[in-house]
């Protein structure tokens, strides 16, 4: 296995059943996920320690709704970078508190990028500011959210 395989982790339907009450509800004691589950709370506790050293549980966190505490614009960005810039254009934005989610895609140096702002011109700011002045960005396209119908908060396992 080279350094870009990830080691697969084998689950069982009990470990599953705990990642999907977990997806549910992050906060759930041990002892309410172990009479949920049918397991010992010591039980569920070393399937979860377990399950966070193997990496399948990569952390807890809460999930905050932007809008609620007056954050009004979400934005998906296709940054073209020229090949010889692409990490460190990424590593910049990676670091940047605007952007939440970037991922280099299939294609001609392309990063999807996902950033939250208060507002058009906050979103317009940091284009004009950072984005466009970044050495080897070659193109910009953004697309802004209507509407959100779903949100990845886990995954079917």
């Amino acid at each position: 296995m080279n350094e870009y395989e990830a080691a697969i982790v084998e689950i069982d339907d009990i470990d599953r059943k705990i990642i999907g009450a977990l997806n549910k509800n992050g906060r759930i004691s041990y002892t309410d996920l172990a009479k949920d589950i049918g397991l010992s709370r010591v039980a569920v506790q070393a399937r979860i320690n377990a399950l966070m050293d193997n990496g399948v549980i990569e952390r807890f966190t809460a999930v905050i709704n932007p809008e609620k505490i007056g954050i009004q614009v979400s934005a998906f960005f296709n940054v073209d970078v020229e090949p010889k810039h692409l990490h460190d254009v990424a590593d910049k934005l990676a670091d940047d508190p605007f952007v939440t989610s970037l991922y280099h895609m299939s294609g001609p140096s392309k990063l999807h990028m996902h950033g939250l702002f208060k507002n058009n011109r906050e979103m317009e700011e940091f284009l004009r500011e950072k984005l466009y002045q970044m050495p080897g960005v070659t193109s910009v396209d953004c697309q802004v959210l209507i509407n959100r119908y779903k949100s990845r908060m886990g995954m079917r396992l």
